[in-house]
């Protein structure tokens, strides 16, 4: 068994269930509007979904979506521009795209349609900065709370509050003139709220200034009086009740996993999709649990998804939660032990680097060489140099995180 080949062949095989593709056809309107339909999106799979939606819809159809840098289908979509931008720090191509995206919701008419394509990724690719809010400020406070390791609901719930588009701003601008809305998801979220996976530009959320701006004082901002204004300022309007669908998630990635490795013949202890925490202590308790597995009959593939986080890392290139996670894992084992890890982000970029993840075994490296990687938060570097990194390129979909640790396999290449 070459195992390296046979977990990204698992990988990939989650990804591919979770992605537009796979889930899209059949659940868009089988009809045209008597007017246009409207596509807006924005996430890292907004591409793809717009590409696949494109090939069933009738009628006119006109809209943008964005996505992130290179996350583009690499054709044209007939009516439909894409827009490729910054990720995870808004920049100015997220913001050009965020005016010609709520240009487009103003125009939606009573006879039109309005489809709105989310995936994850969205909260920093549509950036439109409240009124009284200058863009620099907003990239300045997406960048702080990254690196201080807040969980994505608190940065979420910052951004939105933020934001002209977000928590549902979007949606009640297409639906001023009477619009048909409809909402797809792809959820990158644990939980899966829908009003969570890009902040919701679609989706109604509480108005809590209050709470956003206890979210920055805890993470260390100091926050200017002219922003505080703003976010009490921006209290949006009514987003119309409309279809929400969620097309895909993490559960939904894992459970093809589980269902590919089991008919392999592998034992398959799922840990489930609703992980959170610091990546490399995550690593060090699922490293205990795949401990108890070693000398047991047979080969074992624990399984794991949700969402790690890196507390301290900076953007600049360092290593992603994934790799911090496998790395977490190994500096547990002696180099004989029969454990291998493979971590991977679903969208193919772990942090701001080329490469999903990676995989390594026992022995690869040595427990020093770990431990000062992840203290450093170095581990790209690393893994790197160990010829461990996993490259898939964007995958043009976002279901988080997707990891096995594979214990006493048969016959390792």
């Amino acid at each position: 068994m070459n195992l390296r080949q046979t977990l990204t062949d698992y990988f990939l095989d989650a990804v591919a269930a979770a992605g537009a593709a796979t889930t899209l056809p059949g659940r868009l309107p089988q009809d045209a509007p008597a007017g246009r339909t409207i596509v807006l999106g924005c996430g890292k799979a907004a591409a793809e979904m717009a590409r696949v939606a494109r090939a069933e819809l009738l009628g006119e159809v006109r809209g943008c979506v964005v996505t992130r840098h290179g996350h583009g289908v690499g054709e044209a979509i007939s009516g439909i521009d894409v827009v490729e931008a910054g990720h995870p720090v808004p920049d100015a191509a997220g913001r050009d795209a965020a005016q010609k995206i709520m240009a487009l919701a103003e125009q939606a008419g009573p006879t039109d349609r309005v489809l709105f394509l989310i995936s994850g990724g969205g909260s920093a690719l549509l950036c439109a900065p409240a009124v009284g809010l200058e863009f620099a400020e907003k990239q300045a406070i997406t960048d702080h709370l990254i690196r201080s390791g807040a969980p994505i609901e608190q940065i979420n719930l910052v951004r939105r509050h933020l934001s002209r588009v977000k928590g549902g701003r979007l949606a009640a601008l297409a639906g001023a003139r009477g619009a048909q809305l409809h909402t797809y998801l792809i959820s990158d979220v644990v939980g899966d709220d829908p009003a969570l996976v890009a902040s919701g530009p679609s989706i109604a959320a509480p108005f809590e200034p209050e709470a956003a701006l206890a979210v920055l004082e805890q993470s260390g901002w100091t926050t200017s009086a002219a922003t505080i204004a703003a976010i009490h300022a921006n209290r949006p309007d009514e987003v119309p009740p409309h279809k929400v669908i969620t097309l895909a998630t993490n559960a939904n990635a894992l459970a093809a996993l589980r269902h590919r490795a089991q008919t392999d013949g592998w034992n398959v202890v799922d840990l489930g999709a609703a992980l959170r925490g610091e990546a490399s202590l995550v690593g060090h308790d699922h490293a205990e649990i795949a401990r108890e597995l070693i000398g047991r009959a047979g080969r074992h593939l624990l399984i794991s998804g949700g969402e790690l986080t890196v507390t301290g890392a900076s953007t600049d290139g360092c290593g992603g939660p994934n790799l911090e996670y496998a790395a977490g894992v190994l500096s547990a084992f002696a180099p004989d032990d029969p454990i291998a890890v493979f971590a991977a982000d679903s969208d193919g970029i772990d942090g701001t680097e080329d490469n999903a993840g990676g995989f390594v075994r026992a022995g690869d490296a040595i427990p020093e060489a770990l431990a000062k990687a992840l203290a450093a938060h170095r581990t790209y570097a690393l893994f790197k140099a160990l010829d461990s990194l996993v490259v898939t390129g964007p995958t043009r979909t976002n279901v988080n995180d997707i990891r096995m640790i594979a214990v006493g396999w048969d016959n390792p290449d």
